[in-house]
């Protein structure tokens, strides 16, 4: 479960940004849009962020991206001449003249019984800084798992003796974790933090365009959920009573049925429907996985050809009682930021100042009144978040 992300000059986040989805106790609407997990905390399982174009809320999802990258390829540099992974995602602030500051990115996840802290500052050389720590949600004590610098490696007590003989050998552009991930130990720290990172699915833009997640999931979900399907496709007006497939050649064919004014059943090929009962299906398979495995995904512009009141019902598909799954997502619709469906903590906003700079901010943040109407005023400027327009005309001829 994802409790906090932190990017520092990263893309257009120059300075240190953070996406909390630690829930501000002193709310008391919504409660079913939070994950309790015993704890005096709790958590949100959905958080919407908004911003204009080119406002840098698609680099927060980049960011995602680029973090996990970095840790599941920095140790795959076998040929001297390759790219290394630290180089080709060291991507700082640019707007500011020699700007060779590190980068730096930070996950906080619990992960059983256990918060995990893991982070490390990079640029696009070496490795500057790595740190993990891990702190028992019971005792509420925190333990160093291991401390890095350019210099060494200080590994804590419970990993210590096991390797302690292996640190003299990570190279400069590898993460500690991602080493150790690969070497079969006793311990399953490392393997459970790199897996719980890589937990949070980062949904790719172009996933409408991916034929293989259709090919691959969509027959196990006919097979085995088929109704649980039916009933989503129902429940959202694509017009489809039925749904199939069947293969030839080692290719896969989707049929939709739909029924005619005339009482007859006609069928047709999945991929000449809509484009939005395209994406509908393939954001209903990565759903299901995240709620079924309770993991998070991160979404860049979930609106996009999708109507405001199906983009809800995606939503409420993740405040399903007993899943710890989140979602996270970028937008521009506005038309559920409402009090009647998100809670002030769940809002965020992305805004670029004229010099480049972005910045995130939730609408808790704000002094907001009780009787506020959050996407009215949000419109009119009063969290930031929206385009500066000027004036321009366009002349005919010009």
């Amino acid at each position: 479960m994802l409790v906090q992300f932190m990017l520092k000059n990263v893309l257009s986040f120059r300075d240190e940004t953070i996406l909390d989805m630690t829930a501000i106790n002193a709310y008391k609407e919504h409660k079913c849009n939070l994950i309790d997990n015993g704890g005096k905390e709790k958590f949100l399982k959905v958080a919407a962020i908004y911003g204009a174009n080119a406002s840098g809320k698609s680099n927060l999802y980049l960011a995602m991206d680029y973090f996990q990258s970095i840790i599941a390829e920095s140790l795959n540099n076998v040929d001297d001449k390759a790219e290394t992974a630290i180089n080709k995602y060291y991507l700082p602030f640019s707007f500011e003249k020699d700007n060779h500051n590190n980068s730096e990115f930070q996950i906080t996840e619990i992960l059983g019984q256990f918060e995990y802290r893991y982070g490390f500052e990079y640029n696009d050389k070496c490795i500057a800084a790595e740190w993990l720590y891990r702190k028992n949600l019971q005792t509420n004590r925190t333990a160093v798992i291991f401390e890095r610098t350019t210099e060494t490696v200080e590994l804590g007590a419970a990993v210590r003796k096991e390797c302690e003989a292996y640190k003299e050998q990570i190279p400069v552009e590898t993460l500690v974790l991602s080493f150790f991930n690969k070497l079969k130990l006793k311990t399953d720290i490392f393997k459970g933090v790199y897996s719980g990172i890589m937990d949070t699915l980062v949904v790719p833009t172009d996933f409408c365009e991916d034929k293989n997640v259709l090919e691959t999931f969509l027959p196990k979900i006919i097979d085995q959920e088929k109704e649980k399907l039916a009933g989503f496709l129902k429940a959202i007006d694509t017009g489809i009573k039925d749904i199939g497939y069947s293969e030839k050649e080692n290719k896969v064919i989707f049929i939709t049925w739909h029924k005619g004014k005339d009482g007859e059943t006609y069928c047709l090929n999945l991929y000449d429907e809509s484009e939005g009962t395209i994406k509908s299906i393939m954001l209903f398979i990565y759903a299901r996985a995240a709620i079924l495995n309770n993991r998070s995904i991160f979404v860049d512009e979930l609106n996009t050809k999708l109507h405001p009141l199906l983009l809800k019902f995606i939503i409420d598909l993740f405040y399903e009682e007993n899943s710890t799954a989140q979602l996270i997502y970028t937008t521009h619709d506005t038309t559920l930021m409402d009090k009647k469906f998100f809670r002030r903590d769940q809002i965020w906003f992305v805004q670029k100042d004229e010099f480049g700079y972005s910045e995130l901010a939730a609408l808790s943040d704000f002094k907001v009144r009780s009787d506020a109407s959050f996407e009215k005023d949000y419109l009119a400027g009063v969290y930031g978040g929206i385009p500066r327009l000027k004036e321009f005309a366009m002349k005919e001829g010009e």
